[in-house]
């Protein structure tokens, strides 16, 4: 039977399976980590005890954001997926498809923000291609790939979840939803809870970064002596990243709702707009599993850096499947597949005539 392309959005596992894994190009045993779903980056042995790790996305940019908040966002989404290694990024490479409605200046807004926040990050930009084309349009305005180097015995993967391991949640489910709604109807929010809620919840949209999270997280230390994966809750948020760590690592998890991070702003968002928190998408939301002896020191550590984060479960082995338990009811937990961050944006967009 033929799988179906989704409406939208990320290609289903069955799709990938069928028309990408059997296809990829020449084969090489320097691959340590290639293509797979659930897995975000790819894993090249360079020899001398050093890999290569790189991921791929989109280059993301929403003018309505102004550029210089559209372009930081754009960058992290990108060094994200590259951090949850547990390596720090070190290059990029960028292709920019541009629409011909870009103007010099907001070009220049632009990129002097990629330059920048690439600097901060230790990135840096060595190769690329830049132009304006007819058909291309925002969002979705190119592609890059992050690359990290680093050692061999220091990177993770969502593959290697264990047996006993403890389960970590940063910051809050549904930090990215809730941060792009308030960035795209402050009037609503304002509206529905005060002007100094909306403004306030602004704040969100800089909380749309692992960055941070997964480099302090690997602190502790790796593998058998830390942290054995990690995750961003992007699409599908925490339910969809929790899902996808079990099924890449073969294993099995029981999760407690009631302890999964949902900041009171963040949940007020979600109601107002119609969205569960724990299925909506995420950016800024780092998913952790790591040995149970270091989950203390995890959570310290990114407490000294005033990110917030709790053990919110545990990693059981395979035949005992995911389960959520919520309310002292256990459920098994499923893939959400369709994102629901997606359709109330368009749905507040349509209701706000824009």
């Amino acid at each position: 039977m033929t799988t179906e392309l989704p409406q939208i959005g990320k290609i289903s596992p069955e799709i990938f399976d069928e028309l990408f894994y059997p296809r990829l190009g020449r084969q090489s045993s320097r691959i340590l980590v290639g293509p797979q779903h659930g897995v975000d980056v790819g894993v090249v042995d360079l020899g001398g005890g050093q890999v290569m790790v790189t991921t791929c996305d989109p280059v993301f940019i929403v003018p309505a954001y102004g550029f210089r908040r559209a372009a930081w966002f754009a960058v992290h989404i990108l060094a994200s997926d590259a951090v949850t290694s547990g390596l720090a990024p070190t290059y990029l490479c960028i292709d920019l498809n541009l629409p011909p409605s870009i103007t010099r200046a907001e070009l220049d807004e632009l990129w002097t923000t990629v330059h920048e926040e690439c600097d901060r990050l230790g990135i840096s930009i060595i190769s690329g291609h830049t132009a304006r084309y007819h058909g291309c349009d925002y969002p979705m305005v190119g592609g890059a790939t992050v690359m990290c180097i680093g050692p061999k015995d220091r990177y993770v993967t969502p593959t290697m979840a264990r047996e006993g391991d403890l389960i970590i949640v940063t910051k809050s489910a549904a930090v990215e939803a809730a941060g792009l709604m308030a960035a795209a109807f402050p009037d609503r929010l304002a509206a529905a809870f005060g002007e100094q809620f909306a403004r306030d919840a602004a704040g969100l949209f800089y909380m749309m970064s692992v960055v941070d999270d997964a480099l302090t997280a690997v602190t502790v230390g790796v593998r058998d002596e830390g942290v054995t994966s990690m995750h961003d809750a992007t699409e599908c948020g925490v339910w969809g990243g929790l899902y996808e760590i079990a099924q890449a690592s073969k294993v099995g998890m029981r999760i407690e709702q009631e302890r999964v991070p949902v900041r009171d702003d963040v949940r007020r968002i979600c109601e107002h707009f119609g969205m569960n928190p724990y299925s909506s998408i995420s950016e800024g939301t780092l998913l952790i599993t790591c040995k149970p002896g270091k989950a203390d020191d995890v959570v310290r550590v990114l407490a000294a850096k005033n990110i917030a984060a709790a053990v919110v479960g545990e990693v059981l082995p395979a035949q005992a499947g995911v389960r959520v338990v919520a309310g002292g009811v256990e459920r098994k937990l499923e893939h959400p597949r369709v994102d629901p961050f997606w359709e109330a944006f368009d749905r507040a967009a349509r209701e706000s005539g824009s």
